[in-house]
């Protein structure tokens, strides 16, 4: 069974296809190791059995009558919480969706099942998606597979731990601050944020239109492997005619990069949190891993480098997180889960004049970025400063040390993957993150492929 819980999507499905495995042999192995592990990790908060038993039935039986077969055919996955799935409870990590159920899939959703994937159930998140730690009043805490005293990241932190533990080889999550690369870096395993604008964010619970806040949230994939980061994309991207702010931007193949053409900038210190001497370490190993393969490679920075963090609370804080308090009535939410209520007690609205001046701020941060990169084919840098931490509630000035390597590309937009590069003394993953230029996905994985082949990439947690 290990052999399967641990392939990628990609293999499974081309097993699937040459009718090495059933859809529902793969279905159920992923079960039976859900089962093994969830009481531990409290990550799968909802199970589709009955529909996805009968979905796998039926994806045998097509493939039995020679019947044509999308790329995910069979292939059984998550989705994370946020997302709204027809016909499955879709909380949001909060009370006042408890049970609420969609009529109709998030539009990513819609797509990978078109695509033929298998549903098997909902992944934790904090309330609303807007904290680093996986833990709220619906489900409660989502816990590390390397270490249940460890956090998994946030807030696809119950999407990192799943997938790290072999239960499912993919997932959808989103990140506004750092939501998927966070828990890929907590948890060992590979993400991707695409490009604000590639990826429709209709039906995830913090939807387009907030505002000042709107290009911060990305929909992107959780896998072990890169290879399924570059099989989902596709499939995902694209304009829905829902949401607004989606371009219809060509995708590049990630096989026609030629790494060792590339020009990288690589920094293992952003003036706001100076990393682990093992995390510096394993930055510093990958960069030499690319200098192998013949990227030239240059220790370099963007001057404005340490101002992400400030600019990032003050823009989703300038409102007084009206936006959130928003949220929270639309959903019915009236009890509030505590580190999300300081978060909204702490915010004081800016005057108009001054919340122009931090979008004027905002504006120059990204133009100053765009100079820098202008250079560069990509970035590679820390995707957090420390591994996993203990559980601890990361509170409001936690937050900026926690997501201040992955809260600057929300802030310009631009895409960044995720892959595992090393382990801290105690066993515990560092992962390193690997910046583009707008809409060069293929660029961000090209280079995680190679650094996932030279590292190692994901480790099977000993739970």
């Amino acid at each position: 069974m290990e052999e399967l819980i641990y392939s990628s999507a990609r293999s499974i499905a081309a097993a699937i296809r040459d009718r090495q495995v059933s859809c529902q042999e793969v279905l159920e192995a992923h079960l039976r190791r859900i089962d093994e592990v969830n009481p531990r990790l409290n990550a799968v908060v909802q199970l589709a059995l009955d529909r996805a038993r009968a979905e796998a039935e039926r994806a045998d039986a097509a493939l039995a009558r020679g019947e044509a077969v999308g790329p995910l055919h069979g292939v059984p996955m998550t989705i994370k919480d946020s997302l709204d799935t027809e016909g499955v409870v879709s909380t949001g990590g909060t009370q006042g969706r408890v049970a609420y159920v969609p009529n109709e899939d998030a539009t990513v959703v819609a797509r990978v099942r078109s695509a033929g994937a298998i549903l098997m159930g909902k992944t934790n998140t904090p309330e609303l998606t807007l904290a680093g730690e996986t833990n709220n009043l619906v489900y409660g805490r989502t816990n590390n597979p390397y270490d249940l005293a460890r956090t998994s990241g946030g807030s696809s932190g119950g999407a990192g731990a799943i997938i790290a533990a072999g239960g499912s080889p993919l997932d959808l999550g989103s990140d506004t601050g750092g939501s998927v690369r966070l828990p890929s870096h907590f948890c060992g395993i590979a993400g991707l944020k695409p490009t604000a604008g590639r990826v429709p964010r209709t039906g995830h619970v913090v939807p387009f239109g907030m505002g000042a806040m709107d290009s911060l949230t990305v929909n992107g994939p959780l896998a072990r492997y890169v290879e399924d980061l570059e099989l989902v994309l596709p499939i995902i991207s694209g304009v829905d005619w829902r949401d607004p702010y989606v371009v219809p931007m060509p995708l590049g193949d990630p096989a026609a990069v030629d790494v060792a053409g590339l020009t990288v900038a690589v920094y293992t210190d952003n003036g706001i949190v100076t990393p682990t001497p093992e995390t510096i370490q394993t930055v510093l190993g990958a960069a030499a891993s690319l200098r192998d393969l013949g990227a030239r490679v240059e220790e370099d920075h963007p001057a404005v480098l340490d101002q992400s963090g400030r600019l990032f609370v003050k823009l989703s804080a300038s409102d007084g997180r009206t936006w959130i308090r928003r949220l929270l009535d639309k959903a019915g939410t009236t009890e509030v889960h505590p580190w999300l209520l300081q978060r909204l007690e702490a915010a004081r609205p800016l005057p108009v004049g001054e919340f122009t001046g931090v979008l004027e701020e905002v504006d120059a941060f990204r133009s100053a970025m765009l100079g820098f990169i202008e250079r560069y084919d990509a970035i590679l840098c820390p995707a957090a400063a420390f591994p996993a931490p203990e559980h601890r509630g990361l509170h409001e000035e936690e937050t900026t040390p926690l997501a201040s390597y992955t809260n600057t590309y929300n802030l310009t937009g631009w895409p960044g993957a995720v892959v595992r590069g090393g382990s801290s003394p105690d066993g515990l993953p560092i992962g390193v993150q690997v910046v583009a230029r707008p809409w060069r996905e293929d660029v961000a994985l090209a280079v995680a492929r190679k650094l996932e082949q030279a590292l190692g990439g994901w480790q099977p947690p000993a739970l």
